[in-house]
């Protein structure tokens, strides 16, 4: 067994680095002593055919989870034994474990509403660096939104496109931020990656939306896509505006993605923490003990168990799941 100073030391090692840190009991001495890197997992492992979602069949619910440090870095390394997973508060064995890395489809839901408009530069900025930590087989698309949504570039393999679009942006009119989620979670149906995602950059608020937010939550959890977004508050005055961070705290936070609440400045670096994030994502995999299909809703929480001598870790996940019917 590994001494609880190795492991501080790794950490210590690990917490020099600038975009996230790498745990794992069974080599902490190897982390404090050279680079960082990924726990190798063995090839003749059956969690290779993990997917990485979400997703629920006759036997199997599969759970993405990112985990991050308090600086709010992506932690890779852990084994099965630091996760504990509960459906409907009873404890679930987990069966299928991986670290996940694989292409995603993303779809970024761009606020040009008349409020955006001091924000519009530094928004494009963090749409580029968002980007620039892409892998070459993901896809994108592009929705705008100021009344009303609009579908700027369909699913595309080329994010140059859509920074091209971006570049002719213009911020007016009023909010319509639900409309667009959903018009984007209609357009990423179309991409046959196993994961998905939606980036929101917006300050929040919904003044001009058809659709309500228990409308758009239904299809939110019914789908399997993760949503982030990028919170740029400040000047509150309607209802609307007051109320937008925990609208998109809680749209996000549904799904096992997070909010960001960001000044400006600060946009851009938060927009690489989300695509680094994306990309180093746990999947747990665990048979419900009670295979229930009736339809309902059932709740999914996840504990982390750390290795000792390190600070609390923090996890998120999608927070439940609409059982299948018969």
């Amino acid at each position: 067994m590994v001494p609880p100073s190795c492991v501080r030391q790794a950490y210590n090692t690990a917490m020099s680095g600038p975009r996230w840190i790498v745990l794992g009991v069974s080599m902490a001495c190897a982390l404090a002593q050279g680079p960082l890197q990924q726990h190798p997992r063995a090839a003749s492992s059956p969690v290779e055919a993990v997917q990485p979602r979400l997703r629920v069949d006759t036997q199997m619910v599969l759970v993405p989870v990112a985990v991050n440090d308090k600086l709010n870095r992506p932690v890779s390394g852990l084994e099965k034994e630091h996760f504990r997973l509960f459906e409907d508060n009873v404890e679930q064995p987990i069966v299928q474990f991986a670290m996940d890395d694989e292409p995603v489809a993303v779809g970024l839901i761009f606020d040009t509403s008349g409020s955006m408009d001091r924000k519009l530069p530094r928004s494009r900025q963090a749409a580029a660096e968002f980007f620039r930590v892409a892998n070459p087989e993901d896809e994108f698309f592009l929705v705008e939104f100021g009344d009303a949504p609009k579908m700027r570039v369909p699913l595309t393999s080329d994010a140059g496109r859509i920074e091209t679009e971006l570049t002719f942006s213009i911020a007016k009119g009023s909010t319509a931020l639900l409309d667009a989620i959903y018009m984007g979670l209609h357009e990423i149906k179309k991409s046959k990656k196993n994961k998905k995602a939606l980036l929101i950059i917006s300050d929040g608020g919904d003044n001009h939306s058809r659709y309500s937010l228990p409308e758009v939550m239904r299809v939110i959890r019914e789908s399997d896509v993760l949503i982030y977004a990028i919170g740029v508050f400040g000047g509150y005055g309607t209802p609307e505006e007051v109320g937008g961070p925990g609208m998109l705290s809680h749209v996000a936070e549904q799904t096992g993605g997070r909010m960001f609440e960001a000044n400006v400045m600060e946009m851009p670096d938060i927009a690489r923490k989300i695509g680094i994030e994306l990309r180093n994502r746990y999947i747990l995999g665990y048979a419900p003990q009670a295979q229930l299909r009736d339809g309902k809703y059932h709740r999914i929480l996840v504990k982390l168990v750390p290795p000792r001598g390190l600070p609390p870790l923090r996890a998120h996940w999608r927070t439940g799941y609409n059982a299948p019917v018969e």
